[in-house]
């Protein structure tokens, strides 16, 4: 039986100032398959919301791999891997990440926050400072704030502002963190840039890869590869283009020791389950391969496609890349028009303030190897459409 609280709360008050601001969130009904389409509130939908950009997700040797590794291994780690966890699944998968990195070592979290939030606390501290760029994912906004060290903000993609910070004496260690693909402007990071100030000022680099592993890179690992750099240390996801769960961090040796020691994200929490290591290994694999090489190609050829169409109706897209951030500006308006958007059969879903800046609310188109060229003149047709039928204020 449900009691009434003793106290007021005000969470009923919060909520409905939430939703009087267009910034009540509701999670979307999803059936069957991850794939190009999708059953979404019971509608059959061409799905451009999703981050499986190489399709694995639903591939049958990533699903095999992951059912073989629930028999071989059981349902569960039962424990964190400094306890019982450590189990030979997740020794394999961080062996071929350092190999496919190029690094000395890896180590695998339970997802890219855990990972951001464990990396940036235990490398740095209050005799330290950290440079991040000021549309960082939330997970590295809140490692920066559980690290206790202090932290510079530069304007995104600003070289200057970069360099103004990294001038900076007087601390024990210096970070730079950025994205390398944003995540919901798609935007690149001048890696190769921020490396050489890093160098001049005895900073070091970390890079999160969570949208750029699987995508970039001569055999998907991702932007520093082709932008010819190793940072200090990188994280990518194995929920994104690997299409399972789960991340990690590559670096040298002494770093991963470190963090097996020190992130309590790490430490604290149950190991992933076999069956989505067994599952990321395969994917991998795949990504490394010949046939990762021809999902990527298929992609770049989606991007240019759909930016192609999207620009010629909207012309106020960034550079080409799988991530597309069409601006609407109001958050209510945003999901008005992502909801047409959904009834004409087609799920971009709206982002809002606080994931973009107030004002910069989007529909986020993410583009998969897997679309098809009438999927993409169809999600451009009605995103125009949707915009018409939804008229701003």
């Amino acid at each position: 039986m449900f009691v009434e609280p003793r106290a007021s709360t005000g969470w009923n008050e919060e909520i409905e100032d939430l939703r009087q601001r267009g910034l009540f969130r509701v999670m979307p009904k999803m059936e069957g398959m991850p794939g190009r389409t999708g059953t979404v509130n019971g509608k059959h939908v061409l799905n451009f919301s999703s981050n499986n950009y190489l399709g694995l997700a639903g591939h049958p040797e990533v699903i095999q791999a992951t059912v073989d590794s629930v028999q071989r291994y059981g349902a569960g780690s039962t424990a964190s891997r400094l306890i019982a966890g450590n189990c030979e699944a997740h020794r394999e998968l961080e062996d071929f990440i350092a190999r496919w990195k190029g690094t000395e070592a890896a180590l695998v979290f339970g997802s890219g926050y855990q990972a951001n939030l464990g990396l940036l606390s235990s490398l740095t501290g209050a005799p330290d400072l950290i440079i991040s760029d000021q549309l960082n994912h939330a997970s590295i906004v809140d490692g920066c704030r559980l690290s206790r060290a202090q932290v510079k903000i530069y304007g995104h993609l600003d070289l200057d502002g970069a360099e103004d910070a990294l001038k900076s004496n007087g601390f024990r260690r210096k970070l730079l963190v950025t994205e390398s693909v944003f995540s919901m402007d798609g935007d690149h990071a001048p890696l190769k840039e921020l490396q050489d100030l890093c160098t001049r000022y005895g900073a070091l680099l970390m890079v999160d890869e969570a949208h750029a592993a699987g995508v970039h890179g001569s055999r998907g690992q991702g932007l520093a590869e082709e932008a010819g750099i190793t940072p200090d240390m990188q994280m990518g996801t194995l929920g994104k283009a690997a299409g399972t769960s789960g991340a990690y961090v590559a670096g040298r040796r002494g770093l991963i020791d470190l963090l097996i020691n020190k992130a309590r994200s790490f430490i604290y929490t149950t190991a992933l389950p076999p069956s989505v290591v067994g599952g990321a290994s395969a994917a991998l694999r795949i990504i490394a391969s010949e046939e990762g090489n021809i999902r990527r190609a298929r992609l770049r050829e989606n991007v240019a496609t759909f930016h192609a169409l999207v620009n010629s109706r909207l012309r106020h897209l960034p550079d080409p890349s799988h991530i597309v951030p069409v601006l609407i500006g109001q958050s209510e308006r945003t999901m008005k028009v992502s909801a047409e958007c959904l009834e004409r059969g087609v799920f971009a879903h709206g982002i809002r303030y606080p994931t973009v800046p107030e004002g910069t609310a989007r529909l986020r188109f993410t583009l998969m190897s897997d679309h098809t060229e009438a999927d993409l003149r169809c999600a451009a047709r009605v995103v125009k459409e949707s915009m018409d039928a939804i008229p701003g204020e």
